[in-house]
C-alpha cells in the first residue's frame, strides 16, 4: 500500500490554520498534541483505508481524523486530492457532542479553495 502524502491546506496570505494549531498545541498540551500527530501519521499510512473509530465521512467530500487525550476530541478535518489528504481545519469537541456545524462548513469553503488553486492553498514548509 503507497504511503499517503499529508498536505495542510493555507490561506492566500500564507497562513497554514492546522500547522498554527498543532504548534500551539506542542506547546500547550503535548500529550494532545502526540495523539493528533499519531492520528496524523495513521492517516498518511492507511489514506483511503482508514475506518472508525479513527476516521469517518462526514458529507460532501469531508472526512474527520478523531484523536483525543483525557476528556478532549480533537478532530481533524480533511478531503483527499487523488491519493493525497489535504488537511483543512479542525474542532475540539466534548465526548458525546456531534461535529459542530460551522466546523464542517468552514471544512468545505477550505475545500472548495483548494480544489479552485491547490498551488496556492498548499503550505509549503519554510
Amino acid at each position: 500500500m503507497p504511503t499517503t502524502s499529508i498536505l495542510f491546506y493555507q490561506e492566500s496570505e500564507g497562513d497554514a490554520p492546522v500547522i498554527e494549531w498543532l504548534s500551539e498545541l506542542k506547546r500547550k498540551n503535548m500529550k494532545g498534541f502526540l495523539s493528533c500527530a499519531a492520528r496524523i501519521d495513521r492517516l498518511a499510512t492507511y489514506g483511503h483505508e482508514l475506518r472508525r473509530p479513527v476516521a469517518d465521512y462526514l458529507r460532501d467530500g469531508i472526512y474527520e481524523l478523531r484523536a483525543k487525550h483525557i476528556n478532549v476530541q480533537y478532530r481533524i478535518f480533511y478531503h483527499f486530492d487523488g491519493q493525497n489528504v489535504v488537511v483543512l481545519n479542525h474542532a475540539m469537541v466534548k465526548k458525546t457532542s456531534a461535529v459542530p456545524k460551522k466546523d464542517i462548513e468552514l471544512a468545505m469553503k477550505r475545500k472548495e479553495k483548494f480544489e479552485r488553486d491547490p498551488k496556492k492553498h498548499t503550505y509549503i514548509e519554510r
